[in-house]
């Protein structure tokens, strides 16, 4: 028989704070994402939020190879008759430099509300913050709400049932014998 032993109140989070700085995008991405599921761990599990805290240093400094910062481009629509929008890396990477990290991390992470949670624990900065680095928060765990008691309904005194009376038996005819 196996035994349940409960690994989230077992899980002891990291805080880990990478330096992007002459890294390629797409390996950094999957260091990061790796770290934020928690499969560094023993007690990884695929169904839990085993992850550390992840925070980005330098992001703005990120190595991309080959053609992408002119051919990739990501695409977003705002929901409108004409409203799709798009922006190729080069352009990205000089408004928002993390937002890169953050799309890369993002797609590598489950598309779920347990990805949603982990993709919480991930802070990306352009430049070499450590003041910032240092005053991040671990993002509250929230514990399950109590559950309310059920209201218990008064037992009614049910009337005794009489037991079946026995039919007589039955008369053996004539022809039978």
């Amino acid at each position: 028989m196996k035994t349940f032993v409960n690994t989230v109140s077992k899980i002891k989070r990291e805080h880990h704070v990478i330096d992007a700085t002459d890294q390629t995008l797409g390996r950094l991405s999957v260091q990061i994402a790796k770290l934020l599921m928690g499969k560094n761990k023993p007690i990884y599990e695929s169904n839990h939020d085993t992850g550390d805290y992840v925070v980005v240093i330098n992001a703005a400094k990120v190595r991309i190879t080959g053609n992408k910062l002119e051919d990739k481009v990501y695409y977003r629509h705002s929901n409108y008759p004409g409203g799709l929008k798009s922006i190729t890396l080069g352009k990205m990477m000089e408004q928002h430099p993390t937002r890169a990290i953050e799309y890369a991390v993002k797609g590598m992470l489950p598309h779920t509300r347990l990805g949603a949670q982990m993709n919480k624990k991930l802070r990306v900065y352009a430049g070499a913050v450590a003041s910032k680095a240092k005053a991040v928060k671990p993002v509250a765990v929230r514990k399950p709400k109590a559950e309310k008691p059920k209201a218990v309904k008064p037992e009614v005194a049910k009337p005794a049932v009489k037991p079946a009376a026995e039919k007589p038996a039955a008369k053996k005819s004539a022809e039978t014998k």
